[in-house]
């Protein structure tokens, strides 16, 4: 089998920011978080949003995909889905999960390790009604995860979703909701010249946070 080839960087990718030292980082990694965040949203990125969520079932199969980032505090990192979907059903075999922000146009990637948990049904409502009209009826429509005939089948169910709230109300439905994911572990990798890239993982320990950099 031939070896594969090394990509070309692309053109458009930003200047390589400084390297990071774990002794300048600030010691709480959710506002060293929010400082990665607001640059990459300063720079245009598009979707900074955007992260991967990995998860594994009981069985220890592992599954990843894109999920938007809705919200995020000291309790935690929030996105939203429906809980009859694969993702939930991992979730509730095994709720440690990993996310991931690849910020790749600027060299950088955050990890962050912990455990999802189910928000309040207060908190998926108020969400969820702030929501365009169309985006909530679509949450009635999917049976996310599950086998659909055909693509006529789902734009069909979803008209007939349309008619029924024509008058624009449309409730939460019992399968859908918010995740917060409550770090254990945050990895901040910055590329490094030689390949010789910058990583540093924040622990909670006792209470408080340590970081120390890791090998490359």
């Amino acid at each position: 089998m031939p070896a594969a080839s090394a990509p070309t960087a692309p053109a458009h990718r930003l200047p390589r920011a400084p390297g990071i030292d774990p002794a300048t980082m600030d010691p709480n990694p959710f506002a060293a978080f929010g400082e990665w965040f607001a640059a990459a949203d300063s720079a245009g990125l598009g979707e900074t949003n955007a992260m991967n969520l990995a998860t594994a079932g009981a069985d220890g199969r592992v599954s990843c995909r894109v999920v938007l980032l809705k919200a995020w505090d000291e309790a935690g990192f929030v996105f939203f889905t429906n809980y009859a979907s694969d993702k939930a059903r991992q979730i509730a075999e095994n709720p440690h999960v990993a996310l991931l922000f690849p910020w790749l146009k600027m060299s950088r990637q955050v990890q962050i390790r912990g455990r999802a948990e189910k928000i309040r049904l207060a908190e998926s409502v108020a969400y969820f009604l702030k929501r365009p009209f169309k985006s909530r009826v679509g949450a009635w429509v999917s049976a996310q995860s599950s086998v659909v005939s055909s693509r006529a089948l789902l734009e069909a169910k979803f008209e007939q979703m349309l008619r029924r709230f024509a008058d624009g109300e449309v409730p939460l439905p019992d399968a859908w909701g918010g995740y917060r994911v409550v770090p254990e572990e945050f990895e901040f990798w910055q590329s490094g010249t030689h390949r010789l890239h910058d990583r540093v993982l924040y622990r909670q320990a006792a209470g408080d946070w340590t970081r120390e950099r890791l090998a490359p």
